[in-house]
């Protein structure tokens, strides 16, 4: 459904409920206004939020809704998957906030698959307590690539900085064997036409990390970067893909050298992501990029440790559904260039064909 046909419709899974989740959801939607640019659909429990709203002393009105479908503009609508009192215990996961967390997921997911929402924003989970109920994946990421059918890139963005990262949640031993040429040349790939597609990036520019300290040191202490990255990039040149490095990450993170380019692609996840959430601080957000639909979440985790404190700033949370409405906003008007762009024109008399001469045979 085009954007300009309606309000965007901004599924929202809750997360743990015992961390901060319904906090930071409740606090990005408490202006009274906020419904007047989407339309917010909570896939939760009407009695954990009147509950949590109350906690955090915020005045919220829910239209109560038993499937997505039923949402109503103008309205902050809650799926109630529960309608059971929750047993709330701020700062510690358990199995009922586990099983709500993993629910809420999988429910959200099924209607942005349905298209019953056109954007999908995730509240901080517990992933080593939902792997224990049957959870499978070892974060978001992994769970919408199978979902979806095809490889995903996690891509923290900000206005300043965007950084991807070639390897997700796995042990820092496996790193280096799972980094091979083509898987980077494909992530490259990806990112360029995320750029492109989703930030109306017209020609990205995407420097590379290398993997060793000081990129190999011209391959004194490692080779990865000569054997593996640096073909890949060369490769991609030649292609027309403005691909460079690969940079040492340890000098790379300063801003008159990260400015000079649209991404960064990063080896691991810690080495892309301590410098981003350094840098992004409370404004960054997490984007599955390369998926045929958008989903987004804040750059944080549960924090239980402020959880029920009424201290957990939202602006991530916030700056999650904005950064998914303008993508698939971004995104929606791409696909209609590029139809109007590919749509045959008619010749016409007017454009020097006269239509009533005999075609040639």
């Amino acid at each position: 459904m085009s954007s300009k046909h309606h309000k965007i419709r901004v599924g929202i899974s809750i997360g743990d409920f015992n961390g901060i989740g319904p906090e930071i959801i409740l606090k990005s939607l408490k202006d009274k206004t906020i419904t007047d640019f989407f339309t917010p659909i909570i896939f939760g429990s009407g009695k954990l939020f009147t509950y949590q709203k109350n906690v955090f002393k915020l005045q919220t009105n829910f239209n109560y809704i038993n499937d997505a479908k039923e949402a109503q503009a103008g309205k902050i609508n809650m799926v109630n998957l529960s309608k059971e009192n929750s047993n709330i215990e701020f700062g510690v996961p358990t199995e009922e906030s586990t099983k709500m967390a993993i629910d809420s997921l999988n429910t959200a997911t099924e209607a942005l698959l349905n298209k019953d929402i056109d954007v999908l924003v995730t509240a901080p989970i517990n992933k080593d307590e939902m792997m224990k109920y049957g959870f499978a994946h070892t974060g978001h990421t992994g769970y919408f690539e199978e979902k979806a059918g095809k490889k995903a890139i996690m891509f923290m963005v900000s206005e300043g900085l965007k950084v991807a990262v070639s390897t997700h949640h796995i042990p820092v031993a496996e790193i280096a064997s799972n980094i091979t040429k083509e898987n980077i040349k494909t992530q490259i790939k990806q990112l360029v036409a995320t750029l492109k597609e989703d930030f109306c990036v017209e020609k990205p520019k995407i420097a590379v990390l290398g993997l060793n300290p000081h990129a190999g040191d011209g391959g004194v202490i490692g080779k990865e970067e000569i054997e593996i990255i640096q073909p890949a990039i060369q490769d991609l040149f030649s292609e027309g893909i403005m691909a460079f490095g690969p940079y040492p990450a340890d000098s790379f993170f300063q801003p008159e050298k990260y400015a000079a380019f649209d991404a960064v692609l990063a080896m691991y996840h810690d080495q892309g992501l301590a410098p981003f959430k350094t840098i992004a601080y409370e404004h960054g957000v997490n984007y599955t990029a390369g998926l045929p639909f958008i989903r987004t979440s804040p750059d944080h985790g549960v924090a239980y440790d402020i959880a029920g404190q009424n201290i957990a700033d939202e602006t991530s949370f916030s700056e999650a559904i904005f950064t998914a409405i303008d993508i698939f906003k971004n995104r929606d008007e791409y696909q209609e260039l590029r139809a109007h762009r590919l749509r045959p024109k008619a010749a016409h008399a007017s454009h020097g064909v006269d239509e009533d001469l005999p075609k040639e045979r």
